[in-house]
């Protein structure tokens, strides 16, 4: 498996796979070196897409893999990744989110992850945050 920081090239597949961001931002996310994706021999395993909250705590908006790769670590190699990354940018802290019905809160508790605060906006579900001392 290859984990590396996308490149425009990479924004096709991608959109395919994020829905939750316009493709102006996407293009714009991989510009800033703000998305990383994984593959194997050239096939899309996932990807990582972070921000900064506050604008300056890395939070990671979305990672996602497809459902034939999760379970297998690719999900754990691919933010290990990232927060080596931020790590080495001299961040001490990254932040995620997940909402209270997604299995994904389970995964982030795994890896270290606490929570640390939740929102709740009208008609979703509790959104819980979650934040990881590196």
């Amino acid at each position: 498996m290859n984990i590396r920081f996308a490149e425009e090239s990479d924004i096709e597949t991608l959109s395919i796979y994020d829905k939750h961001i316009r493709v102006t931002e996407l293009k714009s996310a991989v510009s800033l070196g703000r998305v990383i994706v994984a593959e194997d021999n050239g096939t899309f395993i996932g990807c990582l897409r972070w921000n900064l909250f506050w604008d300056n705590t890395p939070f990671m908006n979305l990672l996602f893999l497809p459902e034939e790769y999760r379970s297998s670590g690719y999900g754990k190699a691919i933010v290990s990744y990232w927060e080596r990354v931020m790590q080495e940018e001299g961040y001490k802290l990254v932040m995620t989110s997940s909402l209270s019905n997604e299995t994904a809160q389970h995964f982030y508790r795994k890896l270290g992850y606490v929570d640390s605060g939740a929102l709740l906006l009208p008609g979703e579900p509790l959104e819980i945050i979650f934040t990881k001392k590196i």
